[in-house]
Formats: structure tokens, C-alpha cells, sequence
């Protein structure tokens, strides 16, 4: 909820300087959280997490587009579909560093008393939802097995 006050108020601000990039990032944000939001199984609302999701598909989906221009030579496209990803990325958390996700898992570890890989499933599930939109899983998955193993 507090992302769709977010980005309709980004959206004012871009119409006022006639920023049509940020427009465009926006007006998807804007039509994926409606999407969403009257889909058949929703609540109507959005969990922080379904929006976080929500934003990632998107960025996901921009920089995916920019690699299909790139390799057909297309690069004014591949730019613009960058520019879309960096506006929609300024709507996610922050990311931890290596050492900050590193020092995470093996707080979780020890919360746990995981003491080997049968452990992992466990400590992946709760630094997953802990560290949600913050590290990605491979990086998660890493710290965990060299801490476990």
C-alpha cells in the first residue's frame, strides 16, 4: 500500500518536469500493482512482499529487454529499458553488502544451532524471508554452505 502513495507521488513529479522515462518506469509500477491488486485470488491489497516481488519481476523484466536490444544492435532501446530499471530499482531496499549478508547467515546459524548442510534448508528458509529484497539467494546459498560445510 504505502508503494502505490509512493509512486503516485513520484508520478506527480515527473509530470511536472515532463520526464517521460520516469513516466513510462512509473506507469508500469502503477499498472502491475492494479494488475495485482484485481486479480482473482487477491485480497486487494498488497503484502510488502508481493510488492517487493512486484518490483523485482519488473527490473527483472526491463534488463532482460535491454540484453534482446543489445544483441540486435538496438542500443538506443537497450538504454531506454535501463534507464525504466534504474527508476523502478530506486523503489527497492537497499542492498547489503557481501560482509553484511555473510554476518546475517551466520547470526541465523547461530539463532538455529545449525551445525551442518542438513541444516541448510532451515537456514536458508528464514534468511530468505529476513532478507527479503535485500541479497539475493545465491549469495544467501554461498554464506551458508561455506558456514555449514
Amino acid at each position: 500500500m504505502a508503494l502505490e502513495k509512493q509512486v503516485m507521488d513520484k508520478m506527480k513529479a515527473a509530470m511536472k518536469a515532463k520526464d517521460t522515462v520516469a513516466l513510462a518506469s512509473l506507469r508500469s509500477i502503477k499498472n502491475e500493482i492494479i494488475k495485482e491488486k484485481t486479480s482473482g485470488d487477491s485480497t486487494g491489497e498488497l503484502t510488502d512482499d508481493e510488492e517487493l516481488k512486484l518490483l523485482q519481476r519488473l527490473v527483472k523484466q526491463r534488463k532482460e529487454s535491454a540484453e534482446v536490444y543489445k544483441e540486435q544492435n538496438r542500443p538506443e532501446l537497450a538504454d531506454a529499458e535501463l534507464a525504466e530499471a534504474k527508476i523502478i530499482e530506486e523503489f527497492l531496499p537497499a542492498q547489503l553488502s557481501d560482509e553484511e549478508i555473510k554476518n546475517e547467515v551466520e547470526a541465523i546459524i547461530l539463532e538455529t544451532r545449525a551445525d551442518s548442510m542438513k541444516d541448510m534448508g532451515k537456514v536458508m528458509g528464514i534468511a530468505s524471508k529476513r532478507l527479503a529484497g535485500k541479497a539475493d539467494g545465491k549469495t544467501i546459498s554461498k554464506h551458508a554452505k561455506s558456514s555449514l560445510s
